[in-house]
């Protein structure tokens, strides 16, 4: 072993020890680029993988890639993922033009599909340099685009790895930039421009942002964040962000007394089309919302933001064993994202609520709307939050979507998220929360570089920490479908659930899209006024009343009254795009409240302040 590799290797055991080698920070700098440097030899074992992604079309949406293969095997496989940041089968090959291999000294390679996202080459024992071309115009923080305005890469969608060489280091350039763009990404550079990761799994958990865009970063805590903003320079207050990240990432590393980073990036959208969503990865964070629906409504945008950063711990570092090793080439099921996605929502509310951004009213109401959205799902008494996990995979079909057919493992997952916190504290008499089971899970898999057993390893973590059975609530609310009795784990916190009957707007149908794609119409009511003026299931719908549709069709009629006059337009499969008008008629719809008992304790009062905090209670205070 050479001294410059000594040199390396020791350098990333003394900074990552007790990290797991999972959690490995420093090897892309420590490793890879001291050879680059020192122009040294590596060992085969070691060799790189090397990209050059030419950005010189962005008028028609295409992407060159050039990729070099260090000398290895004489036959190599290269994988294209079928899927990233969704959980859902997207096939990136299908946007390949063409693709051809030579090897160094510039003489053809033969290479030919092994099936619809695989290639094989062969002759490349001496290194390889493979060339394509794929279109990128797939907008918002789950995708890949490149246009005159600006690019933004999910990296697995637009490069291939070699299947024997995933795991070790890669290198990617970006060539060909418009002269006042610049590169934003959580990858650390050489001199040449060359960003680096240890594994290609590394590379592409992370997000790169080409273009003019603005930026800003601060420290916090003993942190450097990067916040780059792609928007119009009026749809966005810079110092605003910044305030609310401040509290943001002081509140959320308080919560878990923990900080995995020196360094984190935020990337923003703002676009005046279609959005909505945010995209976690291990150092930073995509995240896309409607510049008019973030004017009208500035909260959301701490929502979004709190619960992609928490990500970062739960689903990027406390992981399930069911999604390890990431396989790109099918689907990875698993019955945790009820933990890793829902319960990322509760740990969001806690942390708002501590950092000041959102009061105890207003956490009441939406807790109350969410049990409203889960008890009017007729498929909450057929799906339970481990088959929703399940089920991810089939949420890119819009019957799927439907409420008779499937639940959210968001939606069900804050809510056992909340319902486990309130059980926890009781059977604990105010000593336990889930903050404690979301630390617990950070020492015992995150910094030992280990993956919980799904739904059984979060159950471990609660009940090491309460010393209580919880096994009838895994059993009835996690893996089964059953009722839940809300006011029994209310009471603790002098709660109770009120509900009412009021009349509500029914606009006839419902429609609902698939994150950053075009919302579809999936049921229209027999006989009723949208069916009257011609709207059909499957037609895409482009404007509600003048704006974007937002996730989904009671969002969007949720500001209309019995009366209104709903203005659509749509692009029908039969008719091209058309123009409807109809008045919205009116339905009974049971909606919720959290109320206060008619005699709160002072212990329940006691509960309940622990409660907003996301913390325990001081013994000293019971």
């Amino acid at each position: 072993m050479n001294s410059c590799l000594a040199k390396a290797l020791a350098k990333c055991r003394t900074l990552c020890a007790g990290e797991g080698r999972s959690r490995c920070r420093c090897s892309a700098h420590s490793f890879v680029l001291c050879f680059i440097f020192l122009g040294a030899a590596l060992p085969r074992s070691y060799a790189v993988t090397s990209y050059n992604v030419s950005l010189a079309n962005p008028e028609h949406h295409l992407v060159q890639v050039q990729m070099i293969l260090p000398e290895g095997s004489r036959e190599r496989e290269l994988q294209l993922p079928v899927w990233n940041a969704l959980y859902q089968i997207r096939n990136f090959s299908q946007y390949v033009n063409w693709i051809r291999a030579k090897d160094r000294a510039g003489r053809a390679l033969a290479i030919r599909s092994i099936n619809d996202s695989c290639w094989h080459i062969d002759g490349a024992e001496q290194g390889a340099i493979v060339e394509y071309e794929i279109s990128a115009d797939s907008p918002g923080p789950f995708g890949a685009q490149l246009n005159t305005h600006h690019a933004f890469f999910n990296l697995a969608q637009i490069l291939m790895y070699p299947v024997d060489a995933r795991n070790q280091p890669m290198l990617v350039r970006f060539d060909q930039l418009p002269q006042s763009w610049h590169v934003a990404t959580p990858l650390a550079a050489d001199a040449d421009n060359r960003y680096s990761a240890e594994t290609y799994d590394r590379l592409v958990d992370s997000p790169v942002e080409l273009g003019s865009f603005q930026e800003s970063d601060f420290d916090e805590s003993g942190a450097h964040y990067r916040v780059i903003i792609d928007a119009e320079p009026g749809d966005y207050d810079a110092e605003a962000i910044a305030a609310m990240l401040h509290k943001i990432v002081a509140a959320a590393t308080a919560w878990m007394n923990d900080r995995p980073f020196t360094s984190y990036m935020f990337i923003y959208h703002f676009p005046h089309g279609p959005a909505g969503g945010g995209m976690e990865h291990s150092y930073s964070t995509a995240i896309s919302l409607n510049a008019d629906v973030v004017a009208r409504n500035p909260d959301m945008l701490a929502s979004v933001t709190a619960h992609e950063f928490f990500h970062l711990w739960n689903v990027k570092r406390i992981r399930p064993q069911t999604l390890e090793p990431v396989d790109y080439t099918k689907e990875n099921f698993t019955r945790a994202l009820w933990f890793s996605e829902g319960c990322t929502s509760t740990a969001a509310d806690f942390i708002q609520l501590r950092a000041g951004l959102l009061d105890e009213r207003r956490f009441e109401q939406e807790l109350a709307a969410d049990i409203g959205e889960l008890q009017r799902r007729p498929a909450h008494l057929l799906q339970s939050a481990e088959q929703s996990s399940l089920d991810a995979w089939l949420e890119g079909y819009p019957y799927y979507r439907r409420p008779e057919r499937s639940i959210s493992y968001y939606n069900k997952g804050e809510l056992l998220g909340i319902l486990l916190d309130l059980y926890l504290r009781e059977e604990s008499h105010g000593k336990t929360s889930l903050r404690e089971v979301f630390q617990w899970m950070n020492l015992n898999y995150a910094k030992k570089g280990r993956f919980f057993p799904d739904s059984d390893g979060v159950r471990e973590a609660a009940e090491a920490v309460s010393h209580a059975d919880l096994a009838s609530f895994f059993k009835k609310y996690v893996a089964g479908t059953d009722e839940i009795s809300w006011d029994d784990f209310f009471r603790v916190i002098g709660l109770h659930l009120v509900e009412t009957t009021n009349p509500v707007a029914d606009a006839g149908f419902t429609a609902s899209r698939n994150f950053d794609a075009p919302m579809i119409v999936t049921a229209i009511t027999p006989g009723g006024p949208a069916e009257l003026v011609g709207l059909q299931v499957g037609d895409t719908i482009l404007e509600i009343n003048g704006s974007p549709p937002g996730q989904d069709s009671a969002e969007s009629v949720s500001a209309l009254a019995p009366g209104d006059t709903l203005t659509m337009k749509i692009m029908s499969r039969r008719d091209g795009q058309r123009e409807l008008k109809w008045k919205i008629r009116s339905r009974e719809e049971v909606s919720y409240d959290l109320k206060d008992l008619d005699n709160v304790t002072r212990g329940q009062r006691t509960a309940r302040a622990a409660w907003l905090k996301g913390e325990s209670q001081n013994p000293t205070e019971q």
